[in-house]
């Protein structure tokens, strides 16, 4: 039986996806990762492209992101990122999401 860890995907409009997980892979600027519990400690750049989340039930959630940063620390995995939207479509669709919100000019400071 896969045990839990607690995953995070925060952006500044604020948290948009919390809750336990068993798997977790992301894109880096390094290349893809997967993440079970007990994963040593680990920062990481994130790329633009698709996070996918597994949780406890089996239901995989897939999450478009532009950039950010990944850290893993005692069972917690921290995603922090410019931009990030759920994909209710999958793997598939959260990667057309990722590829859409590269395309969206940063703000400029008022």
């Amino acid at each position: 039986m896969a045990r839990n860890f607690q995953v995070d995907v925060v952006s500044p409009e604020g948290t948009i996806w919390s809750g336990e997980a068993t798997f977790l892979v992301a894109r880096t600027t390094e290349g893809e990762i997967g993440v079970l519990a007990d994963h040593e400690p680990l920062m990481a750049a994130l790329a633009t492209g698709v996070v996918s989340v597994e949780d406890p039930e089996g239901r995989r959630t897939s999450i478009g992101v532009h950039g950010g940063f990944l850290q893993v620390v005692s069972n917690q995995v921290t995603l922090i990122t410019d931009r990030a939207r759920i994909a209710e479509g999958g793997r598939e669709e959260a990667a057309q999401v990722a590829a859409r919100l590269a395309e969206i000019e940063p703000e400029a400071d008022a």
